[in-house]
Parts: structure tokens; sequence; C-alpha cells
């Protein structure tokens, strides 16, 4: 199984890093870099919606040989939501689970705010109210220069997300929610449920909109739960 991870906004890849200790070897943690971060810091960051599902689709084409699972978190998980859809309608290639974490279920996003056009000041403060963000690096002049435009790209690019309503996902769909996140309401997690007709769960995690770091361990426990059952079914499959 490939379950493959998409960051929030100015994430990198190496936010997942330390999955594999936590998950079992049959699950392979693939994560995504997105251009203009990481490996990718000289490549132009995308801030247009369409082009950036385009060109994940088709990187990932490939290594979707065997069954595949969507992580998102926040902004990634909007990111996964979209690739999912494309694969599906372009494709004819579905998730076998969808996991979506600290962000809004697309048919709730009443208002976005606009942050791409701050000033790096502002975005530093927004960055700072977010909690997601090292005090240490918000006060690194020169690391944040290396970081504000990767940031700022995501802001637009969230920005440019228009969501279509279509026909729902018939995999089981978990999500999670931080218990003390002031961006993502409980309701507006609970609207998740509309974009399956398979299995739905939801759980509310201690912490704040990052509660991925703090409650690290016990999100992948979970996770691992929720793929319990289809593992033993790949595992049950191969041995017939």
């Amino acid at each position: 199984m490939r379950l493959f991870c998409l960051p929030y906004a100015g994430g990198s890849a190496t936010l997942f890093r330390t999955w594999t200790k936590y998950l079992p070897q049959e699950i392979e943690v693939c994560p995504i870099q997105l251009p203009g971060r990481g490996g990718r810091i000289l490549e132009p960051s995308i801030k247009q919606f369409p082009s950036l599902i385009n060109e994940i689709s088709k990187a990932i084409i490939p290594y979707l040989d065997r069954c595949f699972v969507f992580f998102g978190h926040s902004l990634g998980s909007l990111i996964a939501f979209e690739v999912a859809h494309q694969l599906r309608y372009e494709h004819v290639m579905q998730p076998a689970h969808l996991i979506f974490s600290g962000c809004a279920a697309p048919c709730s996003i009443t208002q976005k705010k606009t942050l791409s056009t701050l000033s790096d000041e502002e975005i530093i403060h927004e960055l700072r109210q977010l909690n997601g963000t090292p005090n240490e690096l918000l006060a690194n002049k020169e690391l944040m220069t290396l970081s504000l435009p990767s940031v700022r790209a995501d802001f637009a690019l969230y920005e440019s997300y228009n969501h279509c309503v279509r026909k729902p996902f018939q995999c089981p769909v978990t999500v999670f929610g931080g218990a003390e996140d002031r961006e993502v309401d409980l309701h507006q997690l609970e609207s998740w449920n509309q974009e399956t007709s398979g299995p739905f769960a939801l759980y509310r995690l201690p912490g704040d909109h990052f509660f991925l770091h703090s409650e690290e361990q016990r999100l992948l426990k979970l996770i691992l739960q929720r793929l319990n059952p289809l593992l033993a079914e790949l595992l049950n499959a191969n041995q017939s």
C-alpha cells in the first residue's frame, strides 16, 4: 500500500520523514514534494490549483500500480481531494481511503482570507498566530527570506481554489481535527461526510491547527487503526 502525503501551506515533504518509524513496512510512506521548496527549491512555485493538480496527477501515475491512499493536512487536504477526483475522472483510478486533516470540507468554505498580498511582516504575524512555525525560525531573517516565497505562493494557491460539486467517493473517508483549532470548526470537519458514500470517521485530537506535530504518534496510531482492515484484505488477497 502506498500512502501519499501532502503538507500544509509552506510545508515540505520532510514533515513526514518520521512516519515510517510508526507505520508498518506494508505501508510505503510517499511524501509529495511541491515545487519551490526542499529539493525543488529552485523550481517556481505553482499558484493556480488546476496547474498543480495536473502536475501531481501526472507525476504519481507510475506509482499507482498498487493500492493507494491519500493524506493531506490543511491545504494538503484540498490538494489530495482534487488529485483524487482528477485520477477518478481522467484515469478511472480511485484511492482505497482518503484521510483529511486540519481542513474544512470544501463545501463548507464560505470565506477565504486574502493573505498572499500581505507584507512579509504581516505574513510572519499570521504564521505566529497559527503556531505552526518555531519562533526561532520566525526570528531568523535569512531563513524566512528563503521560506516566505513558498508560503506566499501557497496562500495564493489556496485563494485560487474553487470547489465544484461532484459525485461522492465510495471509499472510506477519515477526518482529523484539532480540538483547539481556531481555523477549522467541528461543523466544517463533519461536512467532509458529504464527500463519500462509504464509511466516515471523525477524530478530534488535543491541540491547535498543527496538532499533527504535537500529537504525531496518536495521529499515526489512529491512521493505522483505520487502515488495518484494508491491510488485512490485501494480505488475504496476496495469500489466496
